[in-house]
C-alpha cells in the first residue's frame, strides 16, 4: 500500500478506536506509519481524511450487511441492520460524532450529505433512513428495551392496517 492507503486504514482504525473527537493527527500518522505531512499532502486537512475513512468504512459495512440480508425477508433485513448496531457499535458511534463535526465543517457535512442521499436510495426512501437513525439511536443507548427486527416489521405493519 501506499501512503494514501496506508493513511485511510490508520484513519478507520483511530475512528473504530478512539473516535471522531479523540483521533488527532498524531494518532493517525503513527497508525499509519506515515509522517503527519502525509495527511495535507493527500487529503489537505484530518477532517477531510477522517470523512473519507468513515464514508469507506461505512460502504464496507453496507456491503457486508447486503450480503447478509434479502428484501424478500424484511425481519431478517431490520434483525441484521439492528445486530450490526452492537457487532459495528464504534463504527456507527463514529458516524454520530461526524454529524456533530458537520455542523462546522462544510466540508464534513457535504459528505455526510452525500451519504444520505445514498442510504435513502439504499433503503428504498426517506421513511426507512429515518426509521434505522432511530433504530441506531435506541440501541446504543438502551439496547435491553429497543425493538428487534420482528418488532419493526409488527409496528410497520399496524401502521398500514385500518382500525
Amino acid at each position: 500500500m501506499g501512503n494514501r492507503e496506508d493513511l485511510l486504514a490508520g484513519a478507520k482504525r483511530c475512528l473504530i478506536e478512539r473516535g471522531w473527537a479523540h483521533t488527532t493527527v498524531r494518532d493517525i500518522a503513527s497508525a499509519a506509519g506515515v509522517s503527519h505531512a502525509a495527511i495535507g499532502y493527500h487529503f489537505g486537512s484530518k477532517d477531510a481524511l477522517l470523512t473519507q475513512a468513515l464514508v469507506e468504512a461505512v460502504d464496507e459495512l453496507s456491503d457486508e450487511l447486503a450480503h447478509r440480508t434479502s428484501s424478500d425477508e424484511p425481519e431478517r433485513h431490520w434483525q441484521a441492520l439492528i445486530d450490526s448496531f452492537t457487532t459495528h457499535r464504534a463504527l456507527w458511534v463514529a458516524q454520530l460524532e461526524a454529524v456533530v463535526q458537520a455542523e462546522r465543517s462544510p466540508e464534513v457535512r457535504e459528505h455526510l450529505a452525500r451519504g444520505q442521499r445514498e442510504g435513502r436510495e439504499g433503503l428504498g426512501g426517506s421513511v426507512p433512513l429515518a426509521l434505522l437513525t432511530g433504530l441506531m439511536m435506541q440501541w446504543l443507548l438502551d439496547p435491553d428495551h429497543a425493538p428487534s427486527g420482528a418488532d419493526v416489521i409488527a409496528e410497520l405493519r399496524s401502521l398500514t392496517t385500518e382500525p
